[in-house]
């Protein structure tokens, strides 16, 4: 069986730099890959890779401006 490497919230945090609370809220959203073990968030490396590349810029719908800078 292949070993899992996976990652807390704060570590997480640590790496998109974000708060440790707001890696824990998208995790609860379901907007991140991320499952529970004992009450405690955990994400697994390689599928939040696997999910992070696959969450490029988004394209506006047509009829949609994009947002200025």
């Amino acid at each position: 069986m292949k070993t899992m490497e996976t990652l807390t919230p704060g570590e997480l945090a640590k790496i998109l730099k974000l708060h440790p609370f707001t890696v824990t809220r998208l995790a609860r959203e379901g907007k991140i890959p991320a499952f529970k073990v004992g009450g405690v968030w955990r994400i697994d490396r390689a599928k939040f890779e696997r999910w992070i590349a696959t969450q490029g810029p988004k394209q506006p719908k047509r009829g949609q401006r994009r947002a200025r800078r």
